[in-house]
């Protein structure tokens, strides 16, 4: 009995509801600290910007899209210049190959004894943040050499599993796929990046802003602001956020409406997910959607999950998991209408069994 209460005192203590209230607080004013550092160079884009760093506290991987030049780039450029972590990045091409991006066992001799032996030298995904730029340039071979990375967070090479250092994020940016020279990433890929954002154009006086800084002999220096340890402490943080069921169940059944002839199909046997939508998301896409919803709710300084930070998620979560099929391209329809329309269909008031 001693013995088990020893055990039971060594054991940390629950936080108590003063100190969570602390923690949120830091962590509200932390996450205003990196938008506003960010946004010293990236202009305008106040959404995007919100929508990486709520996916950096979450522990997923993000893809940006947009068409060339809007500053995807120097967006994850300028958040590795916030954070002190090992950054690299990997201009993806169509002769990138897979042993540039994770490594490869090389031939070493001893030079006292003229043995011979192989060596693994390490790729640039061994890095915590990993800008893979203009992913969809490179083959399918080159883009599945991320998968396990992305979602285990380890590299396999000739049998050997090497680890990789937490906090571990891979950033990338990609052309639309109507642009030369890409190809689509599989969608075993895009279900391992937790969000997927979009950047338009500037509008009138941000393009201003954006010529007064870039052409100007002045550039706006970034502060770091976070290193490895505080980024996990930050994510177990934001883990312990309080869902409650009837909200937990309103994220599980919007990712059952994306399922066409399922029960949950939004609007029903004639509803927009059978008429237009050909393969629904994953269940990543409702863990997906809780865990952004809960950094929302932390960085908005609660520590409860309400219906608002499910639907604000929803979007950035489902664009890239909800497959279309020839219908909605007949009729012109895009993911996102079709995610929004299947968020108006679906109600947040939970169902009776």
């Amino acid at each position: 009995m001693s013995e088990n209460m020893t055990r039971a005192n060594s054991q940390p203590a629950a936080p108590t509801s003063g100190e969570v209230r602390v923690a949120c607080e830091a962590f509200r004013k932390t996450f205003a600290e990196l938008k506003a550092e960010i946004g010293k160079v990236i202009v305008g884009h106040s959404d995007v910007v919100e929508a990486v760093l709520v996916s950096l506290f979450a522990g997923g991987n993000v893809l940006l899209e947009g068409v060339p030049g809007l500053g995807k780039t120097l967006l994850i450029r300028t958040l590795a210049q916030t954070l002190s972590l090992p950054f690299s990045r990997i201009q993806f091409t169509p002769d990138l190959m897979p042993s540039d991006v994770i490594g490869t066992n090389i031939v070493m001799e001893d030079p006292a004894t003229g043995r011979r032996f192989f060596e693994f030298q390490r790729g640039p995904i061994f890095a915590q943040i990993v800008l893979a730029d203009e992913i969809n340039r490179a083959t399918p071979k080159t883009q599945s050499a991320l998968l396990e990375a992305m979602q285990e967070r380890s590299v396999t090479v000739a049998g050997t599993t090497h680890r990789l250092t937490p906090p571990f994020f891979v950033l990338a940016t990609q052309n639309p796929i109507e642009q030369e020279g890409t190809y689509p990433l599989p969608e075993a890929q895009l279900d391992r990046f937790l969000f997927k954002i979009t950047l338009g154009y500037s509008q009138l006086d941000e393009l201003m802003t954006i010529l007064d800084r870039t052409t100007a002999t002045t550039n706006p220096e970034v502060r770091t602001l976070l290193d490895g340890r505080a980024i996990l402490e930050a994510q177990q943080l934001v883990r312990g956020a309080v869902v409650a069921p009837h909200v937990q169940e309103y994220a599980a059944r919007l990712v059952l409406a994306t399922h066409p002839d399922g029960r949950f199909a939004a609007g029903g046997a004639d509803g927009v997910t059978n008429k237009y939508v050909r393969c629904g998301a994953s269940p990543r896409a409702a863990q997906a959607l809780v865990l952004g919803a809960k950094v929302r709710a932390v960085a908005d300084g609660r520590y409860n999950v309400g219906f608002k930070d499910i639907q604000e998620v929803a979007l950035l979560c489902l664009r890239h998991r909800v497959l279309l099929n020839f219908e909605a391209e007949a009729d012109r329809l895009t993911s996102d209408e079709v995610v929004r329309q299947v968020m108006a269909a679906t109600p947040t008031e939970p169902v009776r069994v």
